[in-house]
C-alpha cells in the first residue's frame, strides 16, 4: 500500500505564511533530522542570524536529496521564488547575477523549505558590494587535530590587538575557525585583501614551523593554512548559526575568545542536538564597532619594518 504524502508544514512568520513542502523529507539520515526540523531550527535562531544576513547577497548550498547526497551551490534566484523574497542584481564578468537576500524570518524559512541547509553570505552588503564590512581569516587545519587551530586563532587575536582591531572567533561547523573583523566599509576589497594578506604573512613569519600562507597543499608541509581568499568580491563565508551539511548537523557557532580554552571545542562542537546550550549565551551580543583599516595599516607597515 502506497504511503500518503504529508501535507505541507505551514509556519507563520511576520506578514507571510511559509509552506514547507515534504516536511517529512529526511535531510540528515544518520540523525533523523527532517526538512521541518531544519525550518523550525531556523525559525528559533532567526533573531540571532538575521543581523548577519540582512542586506547581504547569498550563495545557497542546497541538498534536496539530503546532506549525505551531492548538493549544489546556487546564486541566481529561481523564477519560482515568491515576489516578496528580496533579490539584488549585481555585476559579474560577463553580465549580471540576481542574488537572493534574506532580510526576514519568512525568507530564512523559505530557504529551509528549498532544502537550503547552509546560506553563505557576502562579506559586503548589496548597496556597496565592492566595500566589505567584514574581514575574515579562515583557519584551515592540516588534519583533524584542532590544536593548531586554537594556536593560530590565539596568535591572530594577539596580532590584531596589536593593530588595534577587535576580532571575534566562530567555529565553521566544518573543519576550522573563522576570525572576523568588523570594518567601516571605506576600503574596497582589493585593499582589504592586501591588508589581510599582510597580517597573515606576519603571523606566519612569527611561527614559520606552524603556519603558512601557501595556498598549494603540497607546499604547506603539515602547517596550518592562514586563508584570506574569502576577502574578495562575490566570495562568501558561512553565516553564523548556519547548519552544515555534515553528519550530526553541526552549526557554525559564534564564540567568545575564552571559549578557545574549552578542551571539547572543535569546529563541529555544536550541533542541532546541542544547540540549546549554545543559545543560552550570545557572545556576539555587543559586537565591537566597525573599524577603519587606515591606522591598522600603518601599524602593520611598522611591524613589517
Amino acid at each position: 500500500m502506497k504511503s500518503q504524502k504529508q501535507p505541507a508544514h505551514r509556519i507563520r512568520a511576520g506578514r507571510h505564511t511559509v509552506a514547507i513542502s515534504r516536511p517529512e523529507k529526511v535531510l540528515f539520515p544518520e540523525d533523523g533530522i527532517t526538512k521541518a526540523d531544519l525550518a523550525e531550527y531556523y525559525r528559533a535562531v532567526g533573531s540571532r542570524m538575521l543581523p548577519h544576513l540582512r542586506g547581504r547577497p547569498l550563495m545557497l548550498e542546497r541538498h534536496p536529496d539530503g546532506a549525505d547526497q551531492h548538493g549544489f551551490m546556487q546564486k541566481d534566484v529561481p523564477d519560482y521564488f515568491p515576489d516578496w523574497f528580496h533579490r539584488v542584481e549585481l555585476p559579474k564578468e560577463d553580465g549580471t547575477v540576481t542574488y537572493p537576500v534574506c532580510d526576514d524570518t519568512a525568507s530564512l524559512l523559505y530557504l529551509a523549505g528549498q532544502a537550503c541547509i547552509t546560506p553563505h553570505r557576502f562579506l559586503s552588503r548589496a548597496d556597496r558590494p565592492d566595500h566589505p564590512d567584514r574581514l575574515v581569516f579562515d583557519l584551515d587545519p592540516p588534519g583533524e587535530d584542532f590544536t593548531p587551530v586554537r594556536e593560530a586563532a590565539r596568535g591572530l587575536h594577539e596580532l590584531l590587538d596589536e593593530l588595534e582591531l577587535p576580532s571575534l572567533p566562530m567555529t565553521t561547523g566544518s573543519r576550522g575557525l573563522h576570525v572576523v573583523v568588523a570594518l567601516d566599509r571605506r576600503a574596497p576589497f582589493d585593499d582589504v585583501r592586501t591588508f589581510a594578506r599582510g597580517v597573515a604573512e606576519v603571523l606566519a613569519a612569527r611561527n614559520p614551523d606552524r603556519f603558512t600562507t601557501e595556498p598549494r597543499k603540497d607546499a604547506r608541509r603539515g602547517r596550518l593554512y592562514l586563508d584570506i581568499q574569502r576577502n574578495a568580491y562575490a566570495q562568501t563565508a558561512v553565516t553564523p548559526y548556519a547548519v552544515r551539511a555534515r553528519p550530526g548537523a553541526p552549526v557554525a557557532a559564534p564564540l567568545a575568545w575564552a571559549d578557545l580554552d574549552d578542551p571539547e571545542l572543535t569546529a563541529r562542537r555544536w550541533t542541532l542536538a546541542t544547540v540549546d546550550r549554545l543559545l543560552r549565551k550570545n557572545p556576539w551580543q555587543n559586537p565591537p564597532r566597525p573599524r577603519s583599516l587606515d591606522k591598522a595599516g600603518r601599524l602593520l607597515d611598522a611591524l613589517g619594518e
